[in-house]
Order: structure tokens, then sequence, then C-alpha cells
């Protein structure tokens, strides 16, 4: 996509986001709009596969905080879109700040910074302070995409390997990036001569601007690829294999290095994010920040005073605990070596609370049983301190 292309789309109106946005709004917009628009999910619509390619290609400017910056400073500068007329210029080119502040040296930047300003704007158009005729196609590394899985508690525990099925931006197969039908190749446009860029000089003023004839690319494909009509980058679906770590908290991502979208110019691609969802589980839980799990297990009153065995499942099993006799409700046993065991030989244990068990209803018999206990520990204080209190009040 040549400069005055990406100046002059406004990503924060795709995403719905306004221009002071969060990175966290940002994200959560785009998310938002890349699961309502997924091709997966809308099949045959052409209109959701381009506003779905419309956000990815939003957050892909707009979630990088570099390229976000050199966006707004662009939008800033040119209007949102159009060229930066110089006043008294007398004509509709961009002004190149570069070329007048580009070989001013160190001087003039410690003077007023014009240095700084060259280098913002060379970085928009794909040029540095003394590359003037570099391409204004330069390499520019792809996106990062991030997507969502949802594992239950065991896997999360134990880890596992999911296949994760992606539709999203890639290189296109048919014409491997180049954008030109097979058995072709594109040429070197013969106005800027492949540079991307039109320069012509008004007295003391240089101005440039993307040439018209190539779109800033600096070649012209004669005959697009079918596939992906000359972008060279088209929706494909490919699946992954996902390791899931054991020991994986909720909502950890989990990076897959160049799974992202593909770079343009031959760089690198981005990456892809995965976070993890973990559903609860019905009995067990997790101690936060640690590799310990937890359990809560009713045992009677009668248990806790007289003392017992109790048998508590594990994840992988089931052991058996001695509850001492006097044993206060809400009592921590711990079980080593039950928790998570991570890959590097760390390893969490199994934490059971005991929990006493009222019941709702008595019968006849229970009740005179209960009474009669009553009864006998009629001389016992459960409360010492509280009844302390209140006499001396």
């Amino acid at each position: 996509m040549s400069a005055r292309e990406w100046i002059g789309k406004d990503f924060y109106r795709e995403l719905g986001v306004s221009s002071d946005a969060t990175a966290d709004e940002i994200k959560k917009a785009y998310r938002k709009l890349a699961k309502e628009n997924h091709p997966d999910a809308n099949s045959g619509n052409a209109q959701a596969e381009q506003k779905f390619k419309a956000v990815s290609e939003a957050y892909g400017v707009l979630s990088d905080a570099s390229k976000r910056k050199e966006y707004d400073e662009a939008r800033r500068l040119f209007g949102g879109g159009g060229g930066f007329n110089f006043p008294g210029g007398g004509g509709g080119g961009s002004f190149d700040m570069g070329d007048i502040f580009g070989q001013a040296g160190a001087g003039a930047g410690q003077q007023g910074g014009f240095g700084g300003l060259g280098d913002i704007l060379g970085g928009i158009f794909g040029r540095g302070r003394t590359s003037a005729g570099a391409t204004a196609n330069r390499p520019q590394r792809g996106a990062d995409v991030e997507t969502d899985v949802r594992i239950d508690f065991t896997e999360a525990v134990k880890g596992a390997t999911l296949p994760l099925r992606l539709s999203s931006p890639a290189t296109c197969a048919t014409c491997s990036g180049n954008g030109a039908r097979p058995g072709t190749t594109p040429r070197t446009c013969p106005t800027c001569s492949g540079s991307g860029l039109v320069s012509r000089s008004q007295g003391a003023f240089a101005f440039s601007e993307p040439c018209r004839d190539c779109r800033g690319r600096g070649t012209i494909i004669d005959d697009p690829c079918p596939e992906c009509g000359g972008e060279g980058i088209s929706t494909r679906t490919r699946t992954l294999t996902v390791r899931i770590p054991p020991g994986v908290d909720d909502d950890q991502r989990i990076r897959l290095a160049g799974q992202g979208e593909p770079g343009r110019g031959g760089a690198q691609a981005g990456d892809l994010y995965v976070r993890v969802h973990v559903a609860p589980h019905p009995l067990f839980g997790r101690k936060p920040k640690s590799l310990d799990l937890t359990l809560t297990v009713p045992v009677d009153f009668t248990e806790l005073t007289l003392g017992t065995t109790i048998t508590v499942p594990t994840l992988d099993g089931k052991v058996s605990l001695k509850v001492p006799p006097g044993t206060a409700s809400g009592r921590v046993l711990r079980v080593r070596g039950k928790g998570i065991a991570k890959r590097d030989g760390s390893q969490g244990d199994l934490l059971v609370t005991l929990q006493a068990a009222i019941p709702a209803k008595l019968d006849e018999k229970a009740r005179e049983a209960l009474q009669a206990y009553a009864e006998a520990m009629a001389g016992h204080d459960p409360r010492p301190e509280i009844t302390e209190l209140l006499q001396g009040r």
C-alpha cells in the first residue's frame, strides 16, 4: 500500500474508536469486529470478508505503537490524507521536509529540531534522511494477530496439544506474494524508475509525491493475480498445532513466532498470540499465582470432633486423609505433590479445606441426641473472649 493510501484511510473509524483510544480499547473493538465478520461465520458474504480485511489492516497499524505514532503524525501533518501544501508553493504536491532539512546536519537538529521532523516524514514515505532515492514500498514487518482458545480445567493443569484453525491474511500462494499472474512478473515503473516517488523543483524547494502510475509501489502489474487481485496477500484458512504448557493461567497469552500476518517486501511475518480461557472445574480450583490446587470437602460435626479418615479425589485418582480429633471447620490439609506439575520439575500441592456440613433438617431421633449433647455441654462456653467482653460492659 502506498503512503498516500495509508494516510488517507481512517483506521480509527474502521474500528469504531476515538483517536485517543487506549490499546485495550482498540484491542477490544478489533476482537469484537473480527469475530462478527470472520469468514468462517460469514461464508460467501463478500461484504463481511472485506470488513474483516479492513479491521485486520487497521488493527495491524493501531496495535503497533511505532506504526500508530507514524500514522497519527501523518494525519496531523497531512490533514488525514491530503498533501502538505506549503504556503505560496503554488502546487498540489507534498512538501518534503526531509529534502530540505535532511542535509542540515546535527547543528540544525540542535537548533530547531528539523532533523527529527525529517525522520518522521521519511519514515512515513519510506525515505530516510540520506536515502531520498529509496523505494516508497520499503519492507514492513507483518502485524501481530491474536486469537482465543477455550480449554477445560484439566487441560490447563496437565497441558494439551490443540489444533487451531485460522482464517487470516497470508502471502498469496498463487503468485507467491508478487501480485502478478503466474508466469508473469511485475515490471519497473518507467515514470519513477522504481522509486515509487516523483519529484519536481520550484525555486528553493523540492516537492515529491507518490507516483500516480504505480501508486507508490515502484512496479506495475500488467496482469494481476486472479487470487489476490495484485495485492500479493489473500485470505487463507490454515490449521496450526498449539501446545498449551502445563499450568497455564486463565487469560494468559501464548506466542507463536512468525505465525501472524505476512510481512511486505520480504520482511518477516508478525507473531500470533493465542489467548487461553480456562473453564472452571465443578470441584477443584487454583490458588492464585501458585502451582497449588484447592478442594473444599464437607465433613460432619462428629467427624471434626471425634476425628476420622476421609477419602478425597485428585485430578488423577484419590487419596486418604486423616482428620485429627478436635479439628476446626475451615482447617486446610495439604496433600504433597498433587497440584500442578511443570516440565521444569516444579510441582504444587493439593490444599483440602474441611468445611462443617450443617444439616438443614433433623429427624426426631437425631434432634433428641443433639439436645442431650447440648445439655451435656451446658458448662462449656465456645466463645469465652466475647463473653468476657460482654460482662465487662
